[in-house]
């Protein structure tokens, strides 16, 4: 167990100084956010949430496997905050976060030593077949959510699942497409927020996280492993050079 501790402590350097930047520029923003507002126990679990999340993500734009832990964490607080404002799809977005991210991180090997070297990209078809999905999963989820809940932004709440969970799915197959998804996901949940802040179901806290999470995405591009290749032969080397001495 302690060696695990340590493992998951080393997964949080080495990151791009960006990442660390922005870490603390989101966590700026939702204590300004959290003191600004009546401290409610859904106000508290947002904040723990939204801090965590902004570490899951950034993990995994480092491509760095401590985000099984923290997802799972901010995942759980997410359930909470999304049944409250009634946002269901939200919910169901987690809960296929936990299943096809983070449990699998948790568990595979290939994702918890050295995960800069199995980047890979997506060929034509596999283009065809990620957007003709999220699509089908947008009509098939907005629907149900329209015909079976009292979702009140069904069709806004199932563009976010759709592309969230098709991003959570090719992220774990660690290709670096996921990335435009996540842009997309990051704007589709800015507007779900804010619809919902507007409507008095949310805090803005959410809105504030996906601003940040766009933020992410737009670093992914430039600075991320995923992306740049300096980037990530740096961390090859430092991974392997960990994963010899712990050996």
């Amino acid at each position: 167990m302690l060696n695990y501790f340590k493992f998951l402590l080393h997964q949080l350097k080495g990151w791009p100084q960006q990442n660390y930047y922005l870490f603390f520029f989101s966590l700026g923003c939702q204590l300004m956010t959290l003191v600004n507002q009546p401290i409610t126990l859904l106000t508290v679990i947002t904040f723990i949430g939204t801090t965590l999340g902004v570490l899951c993500i950034l993990s995994i734009n480092a491509a760095k496997s401590v985000n099984g832990v923290l997802g799972i964490i901010s995942a759980i607080c997410f359930i909470y905050v999304g049944f409250s404002a009634k946002n269901y799809l939200s919910i169901g977005e987690q809960i296929a976060y936990m299943l096809t991210l983070d449990i699998p991180v948790l568990l595979s090997k290939e994702w918890n030593h050295n995960m800069a070297s199995k980047i890979r990209q997506f060929k034509g078809k596999t283009w065809l077949v990620a957007i003709v999905s999220t699509v089908l999963v947008y009509f098939v989820s907005g629907y149900l959510m329209q015909r079976f809940t009292d979702d009140p932004r069904p069709w806004i709440d199932a563009i976010a699942f759709s592309i969230s969970l098709s991003a959570g799915i090719i992220s774990f197959l660690r290709y670096n497409n996921q990335y435009f998804w996540w842009l997309a996901s990051g704007l589709a949940q800015m507007v779900l927020w804010y619809v919902s802040f507007i409507h008095g179901s949310a805090s803005l806290a959410m809105f504030v996280n996906s601003s940040v999470y766009l933020i992410n995405d737009v670093i992914a591009f430039t600075v991320s492993p995923w992306y740049n290749q300096k980037t990530r032969a740096r961390m090859q080397q430092v991974e392997e050079e960990y994963y010899h001495l712990s050996h």
